[in-house]
């Protein structure tokens, strides 16, 4: 999200909005003030906090995007006058582009936020970012009881780690997803936190790196272990394992990982009974 912030901000940053199309009936979670307000006021700045998007404007106002796990931004030049599938909103600029947010896929979880000034909003709940001193504290003397995968992913604990760098995290770190804070040393923890920090700085530099259209999904090619089930890992060599859930799953390696355990797959247990 960062890349994608400074790619937008790039485009659009220093533009006027002239008009706005709010595509998605559903995906407005605001209704003070209005997006109208918005209409001839520049955008001063594009940034990020956790997973949304945050732009900033002349008005003091902020807009909120979240992309959810499917939605996708287009820089039209010029602008266009289609609706398409899983659309969203499109932003108007005068004299330039138009910014087309729209979302593959049938979840439609995609949305989008009007702030006034001082308003916070969905960033309220959010934690600290991984490279904050709270974090830091967090990690190193936290008693958090719940299994380091399942709050590496909670956005009130800490923010923009998700699925795919949480499996690469705790693959980097040599640590069980099933494993608690209060199981590891001070070692341990040491290796977690410079792993998480790590994941993030270098998927950051790959995504700078990359070219085409800030739409393109590309974000998968650059994980370790994620998404690479079965397939051998990077360290050891052996098959990289994972463990299903409805909405998600967790890759992992016993051998660098578990001490050779295979970790229980209550999915796969069902379908063998």
């Amino acid at each position: 999200m960062q890349a994608l912030a400074e790619r937008l901000g790039a485009v659009v940053a220093g533009r006027e909005l002239e008009a706005y199309e709010p595509l998605g009936f559903t995906a407005l979670k605001t209704v003070i003030p209005a997006p109208d307000t918005l209409i001839r006021h520049t955008l001063e700045r594009v940034s990020r906090r956790g997973k949304y998007l945050v732009t900033e404007w002349e008005s003091g106002a902020r807009v909120l995007i979240h992309l959810s796990q499917a939605g996708r931004l287009d820089i039209e030049d010029p602008p266009k006058q289609t609706k398409p599938k899983g659309k969203v909103l499109r932003l108007r600029f005068v004299g330039g582009p138009a910014v087309l947010v729209r979302e593959h896929g049938t979840e439609r979880k995609a949305a989008w936020w009007v702030l006034a000034p001082g308003d916070d909003g969905p960033l309220a709940g959010l934690g600290p970012e991984p490279d904050s001193d709270q974090f830091t504290e967090f990690v190193m003397h936290g008693v958090d009881k719940r299994r380091i995968h399942t709050w590496l992913r909670d956005q009130r604990t800490v923010v923009g780690v998700g699925r795919g760098y949480s499996d690469d995290a705790l693959w980097r770190a040599g640590l069980s997803p099933y494993a608690s804070l209060g199981q590891l040393d001070a070692d341990d923890r040491a290796r977690l936190l410079d792993a998480v920090r790590g994941v993030l700085a270098d998927g950051l530099t790959k995504e700078r790196e990359r070219t085409g259209g800030l739409s393109e999904p590309k974000l998968g090619t650059n994980f370790e272990v994620h998404g690479r089930v079965g397939t051998p890992c990077p360290r050891c060599g052996e098959p990289l394992h994972h463990v299903s859930y409805e909405s998600h799953e967790v890759v992992y390696c016993p051998k660098d990982q578990t001490n050779g355990k295979i970790l229980a797959d209550r999915r796969m247990s069902r379908l063998l009974k």
